[in-house]
């Protein structure tokens, strides 16, 4: 059985310091069950043996097996392709939250991001990083060099030092963002999007943003973070509460037991309407709850890439 790699296993060794080493554990602890799975064909590296079949071309024989065992076996090599990829995390206010827990919204895009930026290396493809809020902080274009996949690496580390500033924040403007990219990013590539969607203007901005990637040819997925537990749920104690916008700053007095029913069926509503929307464009919308194992980022990932090649 594959061993998750979770956020809490990774907090045990993060006296290390070392995000390389973080991303190296999610991605091989990933892939040890990955090779036991119907997912073939996504490094460059040696997956496996099989028997050779009478008639095959000769070229992959493992002759060295050959010599200490006598029978013949082929290397299967996994797919060796040229992806860029371009990874977009949103880094406004509200993904500091949850502030009392270990790992906040922010912390987990940026674990999961490093993960893939190791998985691109590994595989030969190019990776690139765009950092927004209110507007677009930094991009880099996509590239393999090891010089630059460290930049990537220490700019992610940035990211888990931050702490949330009330005095200082940051509203999320994720439409115009998408459009810069849409321009810079090079014909083709993977653009992969880390926010809890909260986005401050009409949602028919983000619908035109999206439609904007997929026209100028590029692949889409959009991973929606977010804190099931508070954010879908609003799973509080049932007493009075003082809730503070982290974007904003606006406050609400509330109890959840009067609201939890409606608040539910608004949020399903709100995320409904964005799912439809992502399939009419044929961009993938994934949900991303950091309580749980990154699997399903590097699932979805390998398998829009799939697709691609």
């Amino acid at each position: 059985m594959t061993d998750k790699i979770t956020v809490e296993k990774i907090q045990e060794v993060r006296h290390l310091n070392s995000l390389d080493f973080f991303a190296r554990q999610i991605v091989e602890g990933f892939i040890t069950g990955l090779h036991r799975s119907p997912f073939h064909g996504f490094s460059v590296e040696f997956a496996e043996h099989r028997a050779y079949n009478n008639g095959e071309s000769v070229r992959f024989i493992d002759w060295k097996l050959y010599a200490r065992t006598g029978k013949l076996f082929v290397k299967r090599f996994e797919e060796e392709t040229n992806l860029r990829c371009q990874i977009v995390i949103d880094t406004s206010s509200s993904m500091f939250f949850p502030t009392e827990k270990n790992v906040n919204k922010l912390q987990f895009s940026a674990y999961a991001s490093a993960a893939l930026i190791h998985m691109l290396n590994r595989q030969r493809d190019a990776a690139g990083l765009s950092l927004f809020d209110e507007q677009l902080q930094f991009h880099t274009r996509a590239r393999m060099s090891k010089n630059h996949i460290q930049t990537l690496y220490a700019r992610l580390d940035e990211l888990l030092k931050l702490k949330y500033e009330p005095k200082q924040r940051k509203q999320t403007r994720i439409s115009d963002v998408l459009h810069q990219i849409a321009e810079a990013a090079h014909k083709r590539s993977l653009i992969v999007i880390f926010s809890d969607m909260f986005e401050n203007e009409d949602a028919a901005n983000l619908f035109n943003a999206l439609e904007h990637l997929r026209y100028n040819k590029h692949e889409v997925i959009v991973f929606h973070v977010h804190d099931r537990q508070y954010e879908d749920a609003l799973v509080l104690e049932d007493r009075p509460h003082r809730l503070i916008d982290m974007e904003n700053g606006e406050e609400m007095k509330l109890k959840p037991q009067e609201v939890r029913k409606l608040y539910g069926e608004q949020m399903r509503a709100f995320y409904e309407q964005i799912r439809k929307k992502c399939l009419q464009y044929k961009v993938d919308f994934v949900t991303a709850d950091i309580n749980e194992p990154f699997d399903k980022v590097l699932t979805s990932f390998l398998a829009r890439r799939s697709r691609m090649f």
